[in-house]
């Protein structure tokens, strides 16, 4: 997705000649580098004159996307003798499956950046490739990573100098969160699972699926995932026994991630009256509750995310379950404050995605994961480009995102 890769890389014209700078690579250090990333990030929030853009506040934690993997790294290039950071990478290393029940260990590579007068001197590609020795060292077999298919520099840079490969395309949905609650079925119950009956039913469904991480225990006891919760019609209530592997024709399942105490989001440049239209809908709303009105959160300021992930449903009754299961999550997101949108991101082929209520305009339609094969050469006995899923589910993990 955009907000994940935001390289640009612009051609040098056949007459220009630029001298290739010293850059040097090292590890972030938050004593030496933390107000120089801070700076290059700002730097690089510019988007094109005259357009809107979305701007990330990463609140004071240049590492917060990564934090919460186990193996994580950021990179800073340096240039010069006074060192001054003019690029940054950040990446992981994580088990997942790549369908068919096969774990394989998995670099994601994220958050790269380059100082715009520092551009068309390879500096991104050094990063790209330093971090590739570094995720290859912590036994990784393949890297990938996700930019928006509009990102023509950011997809230049990846598959025709880095050697990646377009892989697989998911879609984000985004529906707005508004003044008033959405209303669920009084026959629907919404139950919320334990982290460790969550865990085992997740083991269960997603088993086949592809990017299923292996740690999902880690991330469904961490503090920023706020529950795993099921809708089931009320009259299965009697005979549900999870626990026993009793499960009811019809259910919907999902768990929530809280991106608003990782990072903020905030829309900047557009126009003075699509401004005053946004507040006059949130007015509205505001005023007239009962009306439901489609309003529009104010995005103008920093605001924070609600993820949702591990979308699942079964029965005839299952895409009306999982409406019910969003609308609770909207009005969860109501009530916490500080949330503007509740996001989802699914695989094209995923049965849950026409079930799952958001907002066209804002929404991607294709999110681009490239991917990379680190052992290219090596003797293998199959290969992920190769070996398709027999599942049309893509499990996003919520750190990624």
């Amino acid at each position: 997705m955009s907000l994940k890769i935001a390289a640009e890389i612009y051609p040098k014209s056949p007459s220009e000649t630029v001298e290739e700078p010293l850059i040097v690579v090292n590890e972030y250090d938050e004593d030496r580098h933390k107000v120089a990333v801070e700076k290059l990030e700002r730097l690089c929030e510019v988007g094109q004159s005259g357009k809107p853009s979305l701007v990330t506040d990463l609140m004071g934690d240049p590492i917060c996307r990564i934090r919460h993997f186990q193996l994580h790294v950021m990179l800073v290039a340096e240039y010069g003798e006074e060192g001054e950071v003019v690029g940054v990478i950040r990446g992981c290393v994580k088990t997942v499956t790549r369908g068919n029940s096969v774990y394989v260990k998995l670099a994601y590579i994220l958050g790269l950046r380059v100082s715009p007068r520092h551009r068309r001197f390879g500096i991104g590609t050094k990063l790209v490739q330093h971090l590739e020795d570094w995720c290859k060292q912590k036994g990784a077999k393949y890297a990938y990573m996700a930019t928006d298919c509009t990102n023509e520099p950011s997809v230049n840079l990846f598959t025709k100098k880095c050697g990646y490969s377009k892989f697989r395309t998911l879609t984000i949905l985004v529906q707005p969160v508004h003044a008033h609650y959405k209303p669920i079925s009084s026959n629907v119950a919404v139950l919320r699972l334990p982290p460790r009956l969550a865990g085992s039913m997740y083991n269960q469904l997603f088993a086949n699926s592809e990017f299923y991480p292996k740690d999902i225990d880690l991330i469904l006891s961490n503090n920023l995932n706020l529950g795993t919760f099921m809708a089931i019609p009320k009259k299965y209530l009697s005979k549900f026994d999870p626990k026993r592997g009793i499960l009811p024709p019809s259910y919907a399942i999902l768990s929530v991630w809280n991106t608003k105490d990782v990072f903020k989001l905030q829309v900047k440049g557009v126009s003075p009256l699509a401004h005053a239209c946004c507040v006059g809908t949130r007015l509205l709303d505001e005023w007239m509750p009962w009306l439901r009105l489609p309003s529009f959160p104010d995005v103008f300021r920093p605001f924070g995310v609600y993820f949702v992930y591990g979308l699942h449903m079964e029965g005839k009754c299952g895409a009306q379950l999982m409406k019910c299961l969003c609308a609770f999550v909207h009005n969860m997101a109501r009530d916490g404050g500080g949330c503007g949108a509740i996001v989802a991101e699914l695989g094209q082929r995923d049965p849950v995605r026409d079930a799952v209520p958001h907002w066209s305009k804002f929404s991607w339609a294709e999110d681009m994961w490239c991917i990379k094969n680190l052992h290219k050469g090596s003797s293998q006995t199959s290969d992920w480009f190769t070996s398709r899923s027999s599942s049309p589910v893509i499990f996003v993990d919520p750190r990624d995102f």
